[in-house]
Parts: C-alpha cells; sequence; structure tokens
C-alpha cells in the first residue's frame, strides 16, 4: 500500500533552515533600506538572499516570485513571507512578513501624524503639491514596463480594454477584478472536465463574492476600516500601484471620506518610505479614524498576504501548473493594468490646470523611463520643485 503524502508544509525544503530571528535581522534591515517599489525590493532580495546569503537557490527564489503573483496583495510582501517560511518554517513566516512591514508602517504614521497635526509648519502642502505630479509619473512608469507582462495575449488585451472602459463608465474597481478572474474560470470549466479543479473553483469563486459583495457604511468605526482594508487586500491582483486605484474607489468615490489630494498624498507617503508601498495604508487608516484606523488598517491590507501565502506555500507547484488557474492570473493582471490606466487618466484631470504640475508629471515621466534613477530620488525632486514655487 503507497505511502500517503503528507500535506503539512515542511520548513526550509531547499536550504539549511535557520531560526526566525536570523530571519527577522534580515527582513528587518531590508524593511530600513529597499526603497522604490516592489521591482527594488525583489532585486534588494536576490541580492541578499540569493547572492550573499545562499539561503535558495536561484531557480526557487524564481518560483517564489512566482507563487507571491498567484495569490492577492502586495508580492515584495509575500515574497518576503515565502523566504521566510522557506528558511525557518512557521516562525520564520510571520518573523519575515512583520519585520519588513513594521519599519514602513511606524515611519507613514509618525508621518500620518504630522500631515494632520503640523503640516502646516513645514509647508506639507507645497511639498506634497510637488509629489502629487510625480506619483501619477510613477504609476505611468509602472504601465509602461509591466505591459508587455501582464498583457500577453489576445484574451488578456481584451479583457484589460473591456476593463478599461468598465472602470472610465464607473463600474466598480473589484467587481471588475472579480469578473476578470471569474471569465475564464468559466470558460474553462465549459471545456475542460475535471471535477477535483472545478470543485476547488468553486470555493475560490465562492471566497471572491463574498469578499465583494462586502459593504460599509459611514462614518467608519476601526472594525469598519479593518474589514474594508481586508477586502481590498483579498482582491488586489498585479502592481502595488493598483492599491492606487482601490483606495480611490472604497474611501473617495463610495465613502467620500477622502479627497483625490489626500489620496495622492497618501500614496507619495508610502513612496518615499522604505518598505511595501502597502503602508500609505496607514497613511489613509490614520485620516479616517485616527490611531485606531491606522491600525485598523495595516491589520487589514496586511493579513490577506499572510493568510494567502499560509494556505498556498504547500501546493505552489500545482498551482503553478494549472492552466486554468494560468489563465485567470492573466486576465486579472490584465484587468489590474487598466485599471491603474483609468484611474492616471482621470486623476491627471486635477493637476491638468496647473502648467508646473503637467511640467514636473511630463519630466518625471521621462526620467523615470529614460534614465536609471531611483523613484525616491525623483520623488525627492518634485518635493523640492514643490517647496521652492510656494517659497518663490
Amino acid at each position: 500500500m503507497p505511502t500517503p503524502v503528507d500535506p503539512t508544509p515542511q520548513a526550509a525544503p531547499h536550504a539549511d533552515a535557520g531560526s526566525w530571528r536570523e530571519v527577522a535581522r534580515v527582513f528587518g534591515r531590508l524593511g530600513l533600506t529597499a526603497f522604490g517599489g516592489p521591482a527594488a525590493h525583489i532585486a534588494a532580495m536576490e541580492d541578499e538572499i540569493v547572492m550573499r546569503r545562499q539561503w535558495i537557490s536561484r531557480d526557487d527564489f524564481v518560483d517564489l516570485v512566482g507563487a507571491a503573483n498567484l495569490i492577492p496583495g502586495p508580492n515584495s510582501t509575500e515574497l518576503a513571507i515565502h523566504i521566510g517560511y522557506r528558511r525557518a518554517g512557521w516562525p520564520g513566516l510571520w518573523a519575515a512578513g512583520v519585520s519588513f512591514i513594521v519599519p514602513a508602517v511606524v515611519l507613514v504614521w509618525v508621518l500620518a501624524i504630522a500631515y494632520v497635526q503640523g503640516g502646516s509648519r513645514v509647508n506639507a502642502p507645497a511639498i506634497l503639491a510637488g509629489l502629487q505630479p510625480v506619483v501619477l509619473a510613477v504609476v505611468v512608469q509602472a504601465l509602461w514596463r509591466l505591459r508587455a507582462s501582464l498583457v500577453r495575449s489576445r484574451w488578456a488585451a481584451l479583457v484589460a480594454a473591456a476593463s478599461f472602459v468598465a472602470a472610465l463608465a464607473g463600474v466598480s474597481e473589484i467587481t471588475v477584478l472579480v469578473l476578470a478572474i471569474l471569465a475564464p474560470l468559466v470558460i474553462a470549466r465549459a471545456t475542460v472536465h475535471d471535477d477535483t479543479d472545478t470543485d476547488t473553483d468553486q470555493r475560490e469563486l465562492a471566497a471572491l463574492g463574498a469578499v465583494a459583495a462586502t459593504s460599509m457604511s459611514a462614518p467608519m468605526s476601526a472594525p469598519a476600516v479593518f474589514l474594508s482594508f481586508a477586502k481590498i487586500g483579498s482582491v488586489l491582483f498585479g502592481s502595488g500601484y493598483v492599491l492606487l486605484t482601490l483606495l480611490r474607489g472604497e474611501f473617495v468615490l463610495r465613502h467620500a471620506m477622502l479627497t483625490d489630494a489626500q489620496l495622492l498624498d497618501a500614496i507619495a507617503v508610502g513612496q518615499v518610505t522604505p518598505g511595501p508601498v502597502f503602508s500609505a495604508a496607514t497613511f489613509v487608516g490614520y485620516l479616517i479614524a485616527g490611531h485606531a484606523g491606522a491600525a485598523a488598517a495595516t491589520a487589514g491590507i496586511f493579513l490577506p498576504a499572510f493568510v494567502g501565502v499560509a494556505l498556498t506555500a504547500p501546493y505552489v507547484a500545482t498551482l503553478r501548473g494549472s492552466r486554468r488557474w494560468s489563465s485567470a492570473l492573466d486576465g486579472v493582471n490584465a484587468a489590474s493594468l487598466a485599471l491603474m490606466a483609468s484611474v492616471v487618466l482621470v486623476m491627471a484631470r486635477h493637476i491638468a490646470p496647473d502648467p508646473v504640475a503637467l511640467a514636473i508629471l511630463g519630466g518625471a515621466s521621462a526620467v523615470l523611463m529614460f534614465a536609471r534613477i531611483g523613484s525616491g530620488w525623483v520623488l525627492l525632486a518634485g518635493a523640492s520643485v514643490g517647496l521652492l514655487r510656494a517659497l518663490l
């Protein structure tokens, strides 16, 4: 009688086991020094984990990058969590994620307090006026760099076009993403008969439907903030910059808790600080409901990443080898790209009347796309231009 396969996750299957304290030190340092967005974070992890420490092979590292792309949430944070699990099992999973997230969250929290309580003393409006067009330029750069990898087929291009039109027509961003996942799975179900995969798909779609149906009411309490951010974190595929589109749909359009300018300020703060861009959720949470809101938003936006990695880590190879889920991932990535493009178009209208802001947007876009300069330096330059403009 064959021995049954044990589905229990095993710690560090491809590397010598390490301690969670070691994992915490490494990712805590990365959380303090990793500027430049998800792509830069992944590059920094490859250098630290594969080249310097040799915890895992480059092939294993690429596998984990692919696994992070299969689930919603911040990809670089999920990659850190995957690596922590590989290195030190379940304690390493939590140590890596928390250590990578906390430095950015603490810094953004402090900046949110300064923004609300003392911004006028440091001329924050002038600085942020210079940062806002640069944030849009960063998203434009991300769109340009991601276009080939996210729209890989005619099907994906069709999904992207339909999602772009739907977003401009006012369809909910979460609805667009859920439909982008659902469509290829329904098509695959009609053409491929696999009872096991069908049962799995039905469970996943039921979960997505439950998330999409979640609704909040204003004013928002801390538990309501948590649920709202958990909903966003549970459906956010693709680049971390898609966060901008979902935050705008939830808190600018739906609840009217923020203005477009405040949202761009939050994203700008997430950009200029190290660690995950998702730390912008802490800033938004503080603006909505103070310290309790900041804590609730942070927990809500990052919790799905921990849950997603914990559930999928033992089955990475199976998920990546599924043609059905591969097609669904292509669709949702294409929809994410379209949502980003629609938000850039809508929010660019807010700076269109200002020729200086338009000049910053154009200059920053050109520098980011054609020069080897990190986004952090460009954001700093935008802030300097905004401050200099106010002083003159």
